[in-house]
């Protein structure tokens, strides 16, 4: 990617996309090195637009912007539409460091189902809280039956997310009731009130329901606290299995 971050990569594109949407730039030599330096990044193909992996130059862009749009500006409006969902994500991970390490962890555990979640959470939380709660959610929930399930510990279907997390917890020995020591106790029922919790912000919050005329919508600080909670929670649950499996017999 030489010397491309991935928000400089994604803007640039962009930028040459909008030149290109104003009928200048179509045979750009950097279109090719932008898009491939973009593709070349798989957390980010989950919010790229239709049209940056459908175009592979500028030429075939030029052809689709056009039938979209007779004028310019609706042009640079489709193309920045398009482009907002993994600005918002990129954005999202800079402002938070630890996201990362999470992400790392999630992505060797379970890119499919739990990566994929904790990445919606990511992009959604500054744009869509009520989406991102759901999202966060989603989330441990997956994270719970993908270790039960490796456990072989049975669970319903129709199991809530605490009765998920408590089984979870017994099957890793993460149970306050498994414990003697008060301090770990303690931090082990901290850690069961913060998956209710989440729950039940998901449930009053969330976007799952509907509304009522009294109903309290979230705001971009409580999206991020139940994310950032969430995140933390996934990535000790999937640590401590791995930890647990690596001194199995």
């Amino acid at each position: 990617m030489d010397d491309l971050t991935p928000k400089t990569a994604v803007e640039s594109l962009q930028n040459l996309m909008v030149a290109i949407g104003r009928g200048t730039d179509r045979t750009h030599p950097d279109f090719a090195r932008l898009r491939n330096a973009v593709l070349a990044m798989p957390e980010l193909k989950p919010y790229l637009p239709d049209f940056v992996t459908t175009c592979r130059n500028g030429a075939q862009f030029w052809a689709y912007i056009k039938g979209k749009a007779n004028h310019y500006q609706e042009r640079d409006q489709h193309i920045w539409s398009g482009f907002s969902p993994v600005l918002s994500y990129l954005e999202n991970r800079a402002n938070n460091p630890g996201a990362d390490e999470v992400s790392a962890v999630l992505q060797t555990f379970d890119s499919e189902h739990v990566h994929s979640a904790w990445q919606k959470a990511l992009a959604r939380k500054t744009t869509d809280p009520e989406a991102a709660l759901t999202s966060a959610r989603t989330l441990l929930e997956s994270t719970c039956k993908r270790i039960l399930d490796s456990l072989a510990i049975s669970y319903s279907d129709t199991a809530d997310l605490p009765d998920l997390y408590s089984a979870v917890a017994k099957g890793l020995n993460l149970s306050p009731s498994q414990h003697t020591e008060q301090i770990f106790k303690q931090v082990l029922g901290g850690c069961h009130s913060v998956v209710q919790g989440l729950g039940a912000m998901r449930n009053r919050l969330g976007d799952a329901h509907g509304k009522g005329i009294a109903s309290y919508k979230p705001l971009p600080r409580h999206a991020a606290l139940a994310v950032n909670l969430s995140g933390a929670m996934a990535m000790f649950l999937v640590e401590t299995f791995e930890a647990r499996r690596a001194v199995s017999p």
